[in-house]
């Protein structure tokens, strides 16, 4: 995943780093963290905390701390009024000494979600409010390359722009009541243009749009096992034209997809994966120009 459209990012920091965290963190914020394990490392760790005081010692949130020496492990805890909690203790350790690595700490209401190189890691549930949370802090045997700080209203992109082939992270997934904004401009001499909503560890795509300009038809489709599913081609209108600006709004509902083009709304289709929060991608190829994709 990307930094490059954080709302906010520090490009790398001298270690030991604290700095505050510009608005506070909601739940549906992205916290990542790149950077690469010395060859030497013991251990280092990552502090959520309420301030920067060390007398008296500010509360920390999230104290989430890979150990290579002993039994490989992550521990995590919180500080409260100078004494720490009760640990949890993960036995498995993603992170190698020499090697670089991506953490993403996903804000919930509920609780941190953190991933490591892609992959889930561990839950902590919140022991301190969220809105008390203020400053970041990381330290020990680790160079950083960025921390960047992502809002929940927006689809990150791999490249970190809107070149085409576009490849977008959804790292919650999908959930009803979310929209899906694109935006684009036709080409010149267009063919057709292609939008998938995929799982991104699968072959599997639940929704497939493909507008053909040529035929004026609006394919869609998911492909799931290896196979595709049954088109739907029915269209009261086709809505795209040579070298036009055009904006696309796709719902997501508890049941089905609903689509527009430029406010005008042009069809549904039935949810055939039903596992929501698994479609976790957005693709879009072909022949237009990109310029802006949200999540909201």
């Amino acid at each position: 995943m990307s930094v490059a459209n954080a709302k906010y990012s520090v490009l790398k920091p001298v270690v030991p780093y604290t700095g505050s965290i510009p608005g506070g963190l909601h739940p549906g914020e992205i916290i990542i963290i790149q950077g690469t394990v010395t060859p030497d490392a013991d251990r280092f760790q990552i502090d959520l905390t309420c301030g920067g005081s060390t007398k008296p010692r500010s509360d920390v949130a999230l104290h989430f701390s890979p150990r290579f020496k002993g039994p490989p492990c992550v521990r995590c805890n919180s500080l409260l009024h100078e004494r720490w909690g009760q640990e949890e203790t993960l036995q498995q350790l993603p992170y190698k000494r020499g090697a670089p690595f991506e953490t993403i700490i996903l804000v919930r209401e509920d609780a941190f979600k953190v991933a490591v190189n892609g992959a889930h890691l561990l839950e902590y549930k919140h022991r301190v409010p969220l809105n008390r949370i203020n400053t970041f802090s990381m330290s020990g045997k680790v160079q950083v390359q960025a921390i960047g700080y992502i809002p929940n209203s927006a689809i990150y992109s791999e490249s970190g722009d809107l070149s085409l082939p576009y490849k977008g992270s959804i790292l919650k997934g999908l959930s009803p009541g979310q929209h899906i904004t694109i935006k684009g401009q036709i080409s010149v001499y267009p063919h057709s243009f292609t939008v998938n909503l995929r799982n991104s560890r699968t072959e599997n795509i639940a929704l497939h749009l493909n507008p053909r300009m040529k035929s004026s038809a609006f394919i869609r489709n998911s492909y799931l096992n290896e196979s595709w599913g049954q088109e739907e081609r029915e269209l009261v209108f086709f809505p795209f034209c040579s070298g036009d600006y055009f904006e696309m709004l796709l719902l997501c509902q508890a049941h089905q997809f609903k689509l527009a083009v430029n406010g005008s709304h042009l069809f549904e289709f039935r949810h055939r994966v039903q596992d929501l929060s698994s479609i976790d991608q957005l693709e879009i190829m072909g022949d237009l120009e990109l310029m802006d994709v949200k999540l909201w």
